[in-house]
C-alpha cells in the first residue's frame, strides 16, 4: 500500500544514502552497502510512499533502485541537470547532501516523474559491454595520438598497449554478438535494424541497450529521447534558431557517426541530405536532419516490425 503525499528523494553517493522523507520531513541517512540498502528498503516498505526519487549517479545507484524495485516500491531515476535546474528555481543556491535530498523530495512532489520499468539482468549486461567497448575505443584513439606526440623512447610501450587494447575491443565485440544473438528478441531486432544500409553492429547494440524504447514511441518522442529534435528559441517577435541538445548523449554519438556512412549509402537519407545542402543549408545542420530521419526509419521499423524497403527513385 502506498501512503498519497509521501514523496522520497535520496541523494546517492559512494559511501552514504541521505534520505528526505518529503521536503521538510523527516532526514536520515544509512550507509550504501548491502545492509545499509535493506534497513532502507524496510523502512521505506513499512512508509508506502507514493514515489521516491533519486539521480542517476554513474551506477552508484544500480543496486538501491534494483532492491527498491524488488521492495515494490515506486522508484523514478532522473537526470541530475533537472533537479539542480529545479532546485536553483526555487531558489535554493546552497548545495549539501541533506539539501539534495530535500530538494528530490520536493521534485517528486511537484513534478511527479513517471515511475519507468528497469532493465533487467540482461539489458545491463549489455549496457555495461556497449559502454566498456566504448572505453576501449576512447583509449585506443588516445594512444594513437599519443604515440605520434612521444618521445621514441616510449613507442615500445605504447604500441604494446595499443595491441592490449585492440585485442580486448575484439573480445567485447564477440561478447556483445553473442550476447545479441543469444536472445530471440534481440536477434529479430538486430536484423531489423542491420536491414538499413549505414546500420552496423555498433549502432544496433547502442540503441538495444540505451534506447530500449525505441518501437514503442512516436517519431517526435523516439527524436527527443535520441537528442536530435529541434528546440525552439522565441521569445516575443524574436524567433531564434532551432538547436538540438540533451537526450542520451552516447546514443546520439554514435547515431552521427552511422549518418555520416548513411549518406553515403542510403538513399533515403543521402537524397535528404543533398535535397537540404542544395537549399544552402549548412552541412551540419542537414546531417542532424538525417540523423533525424533515420531514428525515425528505425523507430518505424521496430514498431511496425518491417525490414527496411530502398525508395522508389523518382521519375525523371
Amino acid at each position: 500500500m502506498t501512503t498519497t503525499g509521501v514523496f522520497v528523494g535520496i541523494d546517492v553517493s559512494k559511501a552514504r544514502l541521505d534520505v528526505a522523507v518529503g521536503p521538510a520531513g523527516e532526514l536520515l541517512g544509512v550507509d550504501n552497502d548491502a545492509r545499509g540498502i535493506a534497513e532502507l528498503a524496510g523502512r521505506l516498505q513499512r512508509l508506502g510512499p507514493e514515489l521516491i526519487v533519486l539521480e542517476a549517479s554513474g551506477g552508484l545507484e544500480t543496486v538501491l533502485v534494483g532492491e527498491l524495485a524488488a521492495a515494490g516500491l515506486p522508484v523514478a531515476v532522473i537526470n541530475p541537470r533537472q533537479v539542480r535546474d529545479f532546485a536553483r528555481a526555487t531558489g535554493q543556491l546552497a548545495k549539501t547532501d541533506a539539501l539534495d535530498a530535500r530538494a528530490l523530495a520536493l521534485f517528486a512532489e511537484r513534478i511527479k516523474p513517471p515511475v519507468r520499468e528497469l532493465p533487467d539482468a540482461q539489458t545491463r549486461q549489455l549496457r555495461a559491454l556497449v559502454t566498456r567497448r566504448r572505453e576501449l575505443v576512447e583509449m585506443l584513439t588516445a594512444e594513437r595520438n599519443r604515440l605520434g606526440s612521444v618521445p621514441a623512447v616510449l613507442h615500445r610501450e605504447i604500441r604494446a598497449h595499443i595491441r592490449w587494447l585492440e585485442a580486448r575491443l575484439k573480445e567485447r565485440n564477440r561478447d556483445l554478438d553473442q550476447l545479441l544473438r543469444g536472445s530471440p528478441l534481440w536477434r529479430e531486432q538486430e536484423d531489423l535494424l542491420s536491414s538499413v544500409p549505414g546500420v552496423g553492429p555498433v549502432l544496433c547494440a547502442t540503441l538495444l541497450a540505451g534506447l530500449p524504447e525505441l518501437g514503442r514511441l512516436n517519431r517526435h518522442e523516439i527524436a527527443a529521447l535520441a537528442g536530435v529534435a529541434p528546440l525552439n528559441r522565441d521569445s516575443g517577435t524574436m524567433r531564434g534558431r532551432r538547436t538540438v541538445w540533451g537526450g542520451r548523449a552516447q546514443v546520439r554519438a554514435t547515431l552521427y557517426m552511422a549518418t555520416l556512412s548513411g549518406v553515403r549509402f542510403n538513399p533515403a537519407l543521402r537524397s535528404l541530405y543533398c535535397r537540404l545542402r542544395a537549399a544552402g543549408k549548412p552541412a551540419k545542420v542537414a546531417l542532424v536532419a538525417a540523423m533525424r530521419k533515420l531514428i525515425t526509419i528505425l523507430n518505424a521499423m521496430l514498431k511496425h516490425r518491417t525490414h527496411w524497403s530502398a525508395p522508389c527513385p523518382s521519375p525523371a
